[in-house]
């Protein structure tokens, strides 16, 4: 049969294996923008991040608890911001 001629051809009916996606962002290189918004019904602050040897279209917006080394980040935004 050809499944025995190809084996790789054999087809594979276990289901993809489930990857959780990580809790942190990895190593911030730097805070690109602030906004607000209203969470169950309270307003939260989000800081667009962008990590290090990651392009611009994977930054994503964090609150500022989920920002490793969240502090050292915001101040130096918030002084950028300033100038």
């Amino acid at each position: 049969t050809e499944e025995d001629k190809f084996p790789s051809r054999k087809k594979n009916n276990t289901p993809p294996e489930i990857v959780e996606a990580e809790d942190s962002p990895g190593p911030v290189r730097k805070i690109i923008k602030a906004r607000k918004i209203r969470l169950n019904g309270k307003d939260q602050r989000q800081y667009l991040v962008r990590c290090k040897n990651q392009k611009a279209d994977k930054d994503k917006w964090l609150a500022e608890d989920a920002i490793p080394d969240g502090t050292f980040h915001l101040r130096r935004f918030q002084a950028s911001r300033r100038t």
